[in-house]
């Protein structure tokens, strides 16, 4: 008789479902995974946009059935002897993006989009600490890379790390937060904020102070990472467009780019 997935238990709670039930088709791939005597399996999850290791947990049968049949992960707390989705009471869900298995099939690698930080200390992930001089020390380079990128600059995990907070502040507004105060206001308040910053820059440039031009850009790039999260964006898509033009002809470029402005009325 075929193996099949695992039922998922009486009394088992979750949120949101976007992913499409598991078929008969899918579980032949569950015999080729090996859980240990517990009857667990060792979860990898990492960041889609920044290719960051974020955590690891375990899952069970059980809990891999959730993950697949709701698309967020949900894992088997091995103190607590419970199923938990990650996220349930923070709000720092993980969608699922992907799933792959290591080749001696004890091990997934899964593919996420963390609403939020990953990290129970509010750290993007859990990996925020290396060794250093035989002791561990902070370090804000994140642990591994996607499989077909190179490893991520400390400048754009800062970027990464600005984006989760705004993402969280969009999610879970805060009645003191600033960032919440924009998304408050709408996209106008928030076009508004980096147009006004964009004058600060090019006057800051303009008188040629080198401390008011960085400080001038800063307030730019995090209004404009504010306006990114408005629409969803995240700056990956932005670093994806800019290898692309990189590693493309110039003229390329040009007849590539999308229409920015509104056709006008009246003669064609």
């Amino acid at each position: 008789m075929a193996e099949t997935a695992p039922r998922r238990g009486r009394g088992t709670k979750t949120q949101g479902s976007s992913a499409r039930p598991v078929k008969p088709r899918d579980v032949a791939w569950w015999r080729e995974l090996r859980f240990d005597r517990a009857g667990l399996i060792s979860a990898v999850i990492q960041e889609r946009d920044s290719g960051r290791v974020l955590m690891v947990a375990y899952m069970n049968r059980e809990s891999l059935d959730l993950t697949l049949k709701t698309g967020f992960t949900h894992f088997w707390s091995r103190s607590r002897k419970a199923l938990w989705k990650k996220g349930e009471t923070s709000g720092h869900t993980q969608r699922v993006v992907s799933l792959r298995v290591d080749c001696d099939g004890d091990a997934l690698l899964v593919e996420v989009d963390q609403e939020g930080p990953a990290c129970h200390t509010g750290e993007a992930s859990c990996f925020f600490r290396r060794s250093a001089d035989g002791r561990w020390t902070r370090d804000d380079i994140p642990v591994g890379s996607s499989v077909a990128s190179p490893p991520v600059s400390a400048e754009r995990t800062v970027l990464d790390r600005v984006y989760a907070v705004i993402r969280d502040r969009k999610a879970h507004p805060r009645e003191e937060s600033y960032v919440a105060s924009l998304f408050q206001g709408g996209i106008d308040r928030i076009l508004k904020k980096v147009a006004e910053e964009a004058g600060e820059v090019v006057i800051a440039s303009k008188n040629g102070g080198r401390d008011a031009i960085v400080w001038e850009t800063a307030d730019l790039w995090f209004h404009t990472l504010v306006a990114l999260g408005y629409h969803d964006i995240s700056p990956q898509a932005i670093f994806d467009e800019l290898e692309r033009r990189f590693n493309a002809p110039a003229r390329a470029i040009t007849t590539t780019r999308p229409a920015t402005r509104r056709k006008s009325k009246g003669k064609g």
